[in-house]
């Protein structure tokens, strides 16, 4: 089997590659009508582009994706639901409904390639070992593919009484194991911020942080000491990263 004007398209440019994993980058859009092409040119000038995850599958190893990113299979690739049993499918629902992401992410397996729908955001590739540790806790709505080597859980905030105030739910996702994580970002790697925390704490006001290693404390807290404290500094509430380990930041909200 052979694919023509994909990745040998002219237009196609591959900017990032890890394990089983390719970022490809459509550098001009030719599917724009007239009135379109003025705002196209300048989005392109300003790196705003198409983007697709493109997975490589060998036979022994998987590909785990948000539900319903797939675009197209080619060769021996099935879709299944990485279900282990009935306990592991229970789990998996709960997990699904404190953390906002999809119940059962499908787990894509067998020896081929699978394409994932574009995308206008930029696709991180982290090793998880490498950039983070080994694991990693991911904020809602960045999550996109994963080895299927790495776990999923739900990782609870502390003082959860403040979550709704700031934005913020009870549970993020936590991802753990050895492998490439693939995340879904407002900004390009080459912009992600990254702080190393040593017995340190860092807050933040608003939703900047992508992702953390999970042997941060992760809490949402008044900005002052007190009421009177958080009115005079013009912020409310804000999340509070303390411990041992590393944030990524990005410098724009998501």
């Amino acid at each position: 089997m052979q694919v023509r004007n994909f990745l040998d398209n002219d237009d196609v440019k591959v900017i990032a590659e890890q394990g089983a994993f390719k970022v490809i980058e459509w550098q001009r859009d030719l599917s724009v009508g007239y009135s379109d092409a003025v705002a196209a040119y300048f989005a392109s000038e300003m790196n705003v582009r198409r983007r697709q995850l493109v997975c490589t599958l060998n036979g022994q190893n998987g590909v785990t994706t948000q539900a319903g990113a797939m675009q197209w299979t080619m060769g021996n690739v099935q879709a299944t639901t990485g279900v282990k049993g009935v306990g592991d499918f229970v789990g998996k629902l709960a997990r699904g409904a404190v953390t906002g992401e999809s119940a059962v992410k499908p787990e894509y397996v067998g020896q081929g390639t699978l394409v994932l729908e574009p995308t206008w955001k930029h696709v991180l590739l982290l090793d998880s070992v490498q950039h983070m540790g080994g694991g990693m806790v991911v904020n809602d709505g960045f999550f996109y593919a994963c080895d299927s080597t790495i776990k999923h859980k739900a990782v609870p905030v502390s003082r959860p009484s403040a979550m709704i105030a700031g934005g913020e739910g009870l549970f993020n996702l936590g991802l753990q194991g050895a492998g490439v994580v693939a995340l879904e970002s407002p900004v390009p790697m080459s912009e992600i911020v990254v702080v190393d925390l040593e017995n340190d704490e860092l807050k933040v006001d608003g939703n900047f942080a992508i992702a953390w290693t999970p042997g941060l404390q992760f809490t949402v807290e008044r900005s002052g000491k007190s009421l009177l404290g958080s009115a005079a500094s013009g912020e409310g509430l804000v999340n509070v990263y303390r411990g041992v380990g590393r944030v990524l930041l990005t410098p724009t909200a998501a």
